[in-house]
C-alpha cells in the first residue's frame, strides 16, 4: 500500500515556500491520481529564520522535531509492508526518512536524485540552510557542532551506498572551497543522463543494490530538472534534465527492493497558476502511481 505522508518543512526557517508543498500538490490530486492512504501531515516544530549559535544551521530546533517525526512515521510504514511516499517541504525530510527506513532494514542504500550535492558545511554554507548539507550529514560530514539530540535521529550511510545522480553544482563547490563528494560516492552529473542514458545508469544501479542484497531509499529533489522544465525552485542553476529522464529515472528505481520515496524542493508561491503542480502529480502518478514495490524491509 502507497502512503503519503506530508512533511510542510522549510529550511529557511519560513511556513511558506516550500512548507506549502504538501498542501499545494494534495490540491492538485495527488493523493486520488495515486490511489494512496493520507497520513496526513507531520509535527514539524516551529521555524524560526534565526541562525543557530552553535551549529550555524537556520531553524535548528525545529529541524530537529521534524527529522524526529520523519523517522517515526517512515519506521512505521516500511514495518507494516507499506511505502511511504515522503513528500516534502525541502530536502532534509531525506535524513529522517533514510533513518526510519534503516530502523527497520537496517543497512540501506540511497539512490540521490538532486542538483546539487547537498554536503556543504553548515558554516561554509550562505544560507545556513540544512538544504544545503543533508547528504553530507548523512554521510557523518560536519557534526562535531551539531546538537546531540539531532544527531541522534541522524541515519548512517557509507559512501560506497550512494549513487548521486544529476548534481551539476561543482563549479559553485570549487567557487566556495567546499570538498566534493567522497570519492567513494558514485556520482553522474546531468550530462551524462540525457536519453537512454538515463535507464541504462539508474537500472544498472539498481542491478548493483539487489546484486549486494541492500534495499534502497530514492529521494527526488526537483531541482534536478531544468529551469526550463521546472522553474518553481528558489535556486535554479543552468543544465538540467528533462521530464522524459527523470521519470525514466524514478520508474526504473522503484522495483522491488525500494523502501519509500522523498520528493522535496517544490516552491507553489512561485507556481500562482499551479501549473508545476500538476506536473509533479503527473510525474508521479506516471511512475509510483503504477503501484508499490515489494519491500525488502526485514532485517
Amino acid at each position: 500500500m502507497l502512503e503519503v505522508v506530508g512533511v510542510p518543512f522549510n529550511s529557511a526557517g519560513s511556513t511558506g515556500g516550500r512548507a506549502g508543498a504538501p498542501a499545494a500538490l494534495r490540491r492538485a490530486g495527488l493523493v486520488g491520481r495515486l490511489g494512496a492512504v493520507d497520513r496526513g501531515d507531520l509535527d514539524v516544530g516551529r521555524a524560526r529564520p534565526e541562525r543557530d549559535a552553535g551549529s550555524r544551521l537556520v531553524a535548528q530546533s525545529a529541524l530537529t522535531v521534524m527529522t524526529r517525526s520523519v523517522r517515526g512515521a517512515v519506521r512505521e510504514s516500511v514495518g507494516a509492508g507499506q511505502f511511504p511516499l515522503v513528500v516534502g517541504g525541502d530536502c532534509p525530510v531525506l535524513l529522517g526518512a533514510l533513518r526510519g527506513a534503516q530502523d527497520v532494514a537496517g543497512r540501506t542504500a540511497l539512490l540521490f536524485v538532486d542538483g546539487h550535492e547537498d554536503a556543504w558545511p553548515p558554516r561554509q554554507s550562505t544560507t545556513g540552510e540544512a538544504a544545503d548539507c543533508e547528504l553530507g550529514f548523512a554521510l557523518g560530514r560536519h557534526r562535531t557542532e551539531l546538537p546531540a539530540d539531532f544527531v541522534a535521529e541522524l541515519p548512517e550511510l557509507d559512501p560506497r551506498d550512494v549513487v548521486a545522480l544529476g548534481p551539476r553544482d561543482a563549479d559553485e563547490l570549487a567557487g566556495y572551497g567546499v570538498d566534493p563528494l567522497p570519492p567513494a560516492v558514485t556520482l553522474h552529473r546531468d550530462d551524462a543522463l540525457t536519453g537512454d542514458a538515463a535507464t541504462a545508469i539508474s537500472s544498472a544501479v539498481v542491478r548493483d543494490f539487489t546484486a549486494r542484497r541492500l534495499p534502497w531509499w530514492l529521494h527526488v529533489d526537483l531541482d534536478v530538472l531544468s529551469t526550463a522544465a521546472f522553474p518553481a525552485v528558489d535556486y535554479p542553476q543552468d543544465g538540467g534534465l528533462g521530464w522524459a529522464e527523470l521519470r525514466q529515472i524514478t520508474a526504473s528505481a522503484l522495483q522491488p527492493g525500494c523502501l519509500g520515496m522523498t520528493v522535496t524542493i517544490y516552491n507553489p508561491d512561485l507556481d500562482p497558476a499551479a501549473t508545476h503542480a500538476q506536473a509533479v502529480v503527473d510525474y508521479l502518478a506516471d511512475t509510483v502511481g503504477h503501484g508499490a514495490p515489494a519491500t525488502t524491509a526485514a532485517r
